[in-house]
């Protein structure tokens, strides 16, 4: 099930930087294999955040680390072109077991999918 999240306007007690998993090497294959999701370029890959919740304890069982990765639309597409994008992005994410292993090992929680400022999409 794909989950629909509204991002607040201000997050101030969110840490959010764009991230270097854990190499160049890393961030470079997650740039890699999001740029080939959609080869027609619809919608068009723009890039990843690493986001950490600080307001967050470490010992919660909340998600407190997650990456998002951020795509955009030309134009108003219907809402079932959004979720087969959706779909397609989670699972292309979901089918690299060593980039999910990875992100693991790294203390991620949970991926995302973003297509504007306002609401991401929860993959796992």
């Amino acid at each position: 099930m794909i989950m629909k999240t509204m991002l607040p306007c201000r997050m101030l007690p969110v840490l959010a930087t764009t991230a270097l998993l854990a190499s160049p090497a890393q961030a470079e294959n997650i740039d890699v294999l999001m740029s080939s999701v959609f080869p027609q370029q619809q919608p068009s890959y723009i890039g990843f955040d690493s986001v950490v919740r600080v307001d967050i304890p470490e010992s919660s069982n909340v998600d407190r680390k997650y990456l998002i990765v951020d795509f955009r639309f030309h134009g108003t597409p219907p809402q079932e072109t959004v979720q087969a994008s959706i779909h397609q992005i989670c699972m292309t994410l979901i089918k690299d077991r060593a980039l999910i292993r990875s992100l693991t090992e790294r203390g991620y929680d949970m991926v995302s999918v973003a297509f504007d400022r306002q609401s991401q999409y929860d993959c796992l």
